[in-house]
């Protein structure tokens, strides 16, 4: 079954479920413009497709997906052909997903970051095993949490997104499940018996009632408490100085002020402005207010300075423009959420 993926990604009917492969294994299943489309093409042939009463989503190898393939993005925007088309149909299809009417099960084993967390965090099953390892790092690029992240970060217990969006810190199957990224975690060596059982039965509340175990938090009690209170704070400024006031006496808060710190001070200001907005928007106003931030961003500085330290010229140091967060004015942060008039996303 083709839908234009090529060998970038599978697509097959196995019992009652449609069931897609994200099929680059080397390059840790990197979203492209390709898998995008077929992606898209697939939901909307099972949507009506009475043989598909559910969709698994999965990675072949050892990650999920560890992203958009920004290389791939990098290339294009130096050679100044902004590559504005490929995000306007990642956005397109994260909504999609958010809105598709049966259950999509996102089956998580790996590496799960960026543009892999757009497709499969929308969906209504988003099943972790021991071995899932999350985040949204993109301030560390130059970039921002985008793909949706602006309608989910902000529905995360206890500010625990808003931590994850201005850190890019990773985390494991226990937090994700405490948070309420994940609904369901079960153990690796029981991903054959289960994906079994959601083609045979099609009924993943059922099957999952089965197999779910709740896994413990990785993060203790005391930090959890530590993040709400720092990061439920109402502006970056103040989340900065709750933490700079309590990095004396406090590790976490010192690593923590330490990692923010290292992060594009644009993308910290945007990022913050984003999750605080997004808690009050649809998903599909979320994309809309996405899409309009990052064409500011591919038109900018940062984004591709961060590609160059992280991807070109590995474990370099990003020198940001502007260096400070005091550089970044109030005025230059709006400008990336102005509407983009007849350019505007159209879902």
């Amino acid at each position: 079954m083709d839908f234009g993926g090529g060998d970038e990604i599978r697509f097959e009917i196995e019992g009652c479920a449609g069931v897609v492969t994200l099929n680059r294994p080397k390059a840790l299943n990197a979203v492209t413009h390709t898998m995008v489309r077929a992606l898209a093409e697939a939901l909307k042939a099972w949507h009506d497709d009475d043989r598909v009463r559910l969709v698994v989503i999965r990675g072949e190898g050892r990650a999920f997906s560890a992203g958009g393939d920004i290389l791939q993005v990098y290339e294009a925007g130096k050679a100044g052909k902004l590559p504005v088309e490929f995000f306007a149909d990642e956005y397109r299809l994260n909504a999609l997903i958010a809105r598709f009417s049966k259950p999509y099960v996102a089956l998580v084993d790996g590496i799960v970051m960026g543009g892999g967390f757009g497709v499969s965090f929308h969906g209504s099953h988003r099943v972790l095993t021991e071995n899932a390892v999350f985040a949204m790092p993109e301030v560390g690029i130059g970039f921002f949490p985008d793909v949706g992240g602006s309608h989910i970060l902000p529905r995360l217990a206890d500010s625990f997104g808003m931590y994850l969006g201005l850190t890019g810190n990773r985390i494991r199957y226990g937090d994700a499940l405490a948070c309420g990224l994940a609904t369901h975690t079960i153990k690796a060596a029981e991903q054959a018996e289960f994906f079994n059982a959601l083609i045979k039965t099609g009924e993943p509340d059922q099957v999952l009632a089965r197999f779910h175990i709740r896994a413990a938090a990785e993060t203790d009690a005391a930090t959890l408490a530590s993040i709400h209170r720092h990061f439920s704070a109402g502006s970056l400024d103040d989340i900065l100085a709750s933490l700079k006031q309590a990095a004396a006496s406090d590790e976490f808060a010192a690593k923590t002020l330490k990692t923010i710190l290292s992060r594009s001070p644009t993308s910290l200001k945007v990022a913050w402005r984003q999750i605080r907005a997004g808690a009050q928007l649809s998903m599909d106003d979320c994309m809309r207010m996405e899409f309009r931030i990052l064409n500011r961003m591919l038109a900018g500085r940062d984004f591709y300075e961060g590609i160059r330290a992280a991807i070109v010229d590995k474990g370099s140091t990003p020198v940001w423009q502007p260096a400070s967060l005091e550089a970044v004015s109030e005025e230059a942060v709006e400008a990336y959420f102005v509407p983009l008039g007849t350019r505007e996303l159209i879902l």
